[in-house]
């Protein structure tokens, strides 16, 4: 399985890099049935995939109005949030951000696909704050992102792509312990089937009626193995494997898979 989306060919730094894209293209789909992954995660760990604050129940009915509009009328079980319901029918995930106290605040969100974070650890949260892991964003692009976000127009749905690299194959991925816990473990000879590029691939838009914005956050996984065969498309991420920043490698901690991934970039093995 090819990757759908390769966005280490457009850049080797943390980039904004939002652009329009039409209204049909909103949500990609690509999963039958996403109750079915995510239900279960919702009734065993409720605290890591969803989180919701007080008075955010008239925006997520407008977000879960855009997802209907989007994939058709269906019921739901009685009872869910809005934003839960509407979860339940796309493979993305569903954040919910609306202005209180002069900041764009994170106040419900769905996340069953989380990259090493939880529902219940990032509620609440401004912009600046749900970002500041990532090295450098407060001084480069904080002031920009809120610009986006209060210019943002109703009939405007913007997209950006994002990835890294991780020995797993799992969406649900709340903490990074226990899985850079087996990295000493891997055969290098392995590593095209034991690492996976993950991309996210990320849509903003505004509610209009509560004047809040949903960012939603699809998942996609490939081993990097799939690469081996594409000697172009190889040759793209090599480059942007070595030419990444500093701070990029720092903050998606790249170092502990430089030499799993040189061993596999000198002997591409297919996944």
């Amino acid at each position: 399985m090819s990757p759908r989306h390769r966005p280490w060919e457009e850049a080797v730094d943390f980039q904004i890099g939002l652009k329009p894209i039409a209204l049909e293209d909103w949500l990609e789909g690509g999963e039958a049935d996403p109750a079915a992954r995510k239900d279960p995660l919702f009734a065993a760990s409720p605290g890591l995939v969803w989180a919701e604050t007080e008075g955010s129940r008239a925006a997520q009915a407008e977000a879960a109005e855009l997802v209907e509009a989007a994939l058709g009328p269906a019921l739901a079980p009685p009872g869910l949030p809005p934003l839960v319901a509407a979860a339940r029918r796309t493979p993305d995930d569903l954040c919910l951000m609306e202005k209180r106290d002069g900041e764009w605040r994170l106040t419900a969100l769905s996340l069953c696909a989380g990259s090493f974070f939880t529902a219940e650890e990032v509620i609440g949260r401004s912009l600046g704050e749900l970002h500041g892991p990532v090295t450098g964003f407060g001084d480069r692009f904080l002031v920009r992102v809120q610009r986006i976000f209060e210019g943002l127009r109703p009939d405007l749905i913007l997209e950006r792509r994002n990835w890294t690299l991780l020995n797993s194959d799992a969406l649900h991925t709340p903490s990074s312990a226990p899985i850079r816990a087996q990295i000493g473990g891997i055969d290098p000879a392995d590593a095209g089937r034991a690492l996976s590029l993950r991309v996210e691939r990320q849509t903003l838009r505004r509610l209009p009626r509560t004047g809040g914005a949903l960012f939603t956050i699809r998942v996609w996984l490939a081993p990097l193995g799939s690469l081996a065969d594409q000697p172009e498309r190889l040759a793209a991420f090599a480059a942007a494997w070595r030419a990444a920043t500093p701070e990029l490698r720092a903050y998606k901690r790249f170092d502990l898979y430089d030499d799993l991934v040189e061993s596999f970039l000198a002997d591409p093995q297919p996944a």
